[in-house]
């Protein structure tokens, strides 16, 4: 659970980072460049011999899905969307992760469903006065693309590391990343004009902090996380960078904030976590008891 407090932590700071440094440029570009440099960092990890020819199109598919097609749709959908709405519109995340989750096991699980249920409730208290619905139709289109694709790929990177022996998440990340750039390499290849392309110092560092620690750094210890949690916890963490992210702004950037509503959904996205780590909470005190 440590991986993904960690990367939400990280993540919250990067909402105001994409929309303040990176504006007009090609949104496919910006997708593509992120997802070249976490590819680069995970190039010296590759291990060819220890997995099939099957499992690294399976890796290659999933990061595709996953990181190609969800930086896709969420940085396009920066051009609709306020860094705020961005982060909102995030919100069903955890639905998704325990509808897919749930849809692979072939089982349901109320408890976790709860939990994600909460940890949208508590992200809609802090966000909600500033919702407005004008003109925001095709952003939410984009970000649910973007959102049921990170889902997605959460749950299924799970189930196919458990099938997948002596092989370490480094290794097989590689494959992710390579997915990733095919797929916003295709798209980046219509929209960009390269001819054309001029990036300042600063959207330079911005692009270097977010391919190699945003994205290539937090996604790998995220989907380490993800297998070391269960659905419930991974589905509120999902929605745990929203309240990061408007403390962030208020701390960091000054930026005004309802301190009670963030407090009160705060509390209620913790009361979330509690409930999907029950059986684990439970757990460690039987064993502190003996």
């Amino acid at each position: 659970m440590i991986y993904l407090l960690i990367v939400s932590l990280v993540w919250a700071f990067s909402f105001g980072i994409i929309k303040g440094q990176l504006t007009g440029l090609d949104s496919n570009f910006v997708a593509f460049a992120r997802m070249v440099l976490s590819f680069i960092i995970f190039l010296p990890f590759i291990r060819f011999r220890k997995i099939s020819l099957l499992n690294m199109i399976r890796l290659i598919f999933l990061g595709m899905i996953q990181f190609g097609l969800m930086y896709v749709a969420y940085i396009f959908a920066y051009q609709y969307l306020q860094a705020y709405q961005v982060a909102l519109f995030t919100i069903l995340t955890p639905i998704y992760v325990t509808i897919i989750n749930d849809a692979i096991e072939k089982r349901f699980h109320l408890r976790f469903l709860t939990a994600a249920a909460l940890a949208i409730l508590g992200s809609g208290i802090i966000v909600i006065s500033d919702i407005s619905w004008i003109d925001l139709s095709i952003g939410f289109v984009l970000m649910q693309i973007s959102n049921v694709s990170f889902a997605f790929g959460q749950v299924y990177y799970r189930k196919l590391m458990k099938n997948l022996r002596d092989v370490t998440d480094a290794s097989v990340f590689v494959y992710l990343y390579f997915g990733a750039v095919l797929l916003t390499g295709i798209f980046s290849g219509i929209t960009t004009d390269y001819s054309n392309l001029i990036l300042t110092q600063r959207q330079i560092l911005s692009l270097i902090y977010l391919g190699v620690i945003a994205s290539g750094i937090c996604f790998f210890l995220w989907n380490i996380g993800a297998r070391k949690t269960n659905a419930g916890t991974l589905s509120v963490f999902n929605n745990l960078k929203i309240p990061l992210a408007i403390l962030v702004s208020f701390i960091f950037f000054k930026e005004s904030t309802d301190l009670l509503k963030l407090v009160l959904g705060g509390l209620i996205v913790f009361l979330a976590i509690l409930i999907s780590e029950k059986d684990r909470i439970l757990k460690q005190k039987r064993i502190s008891s003996r």
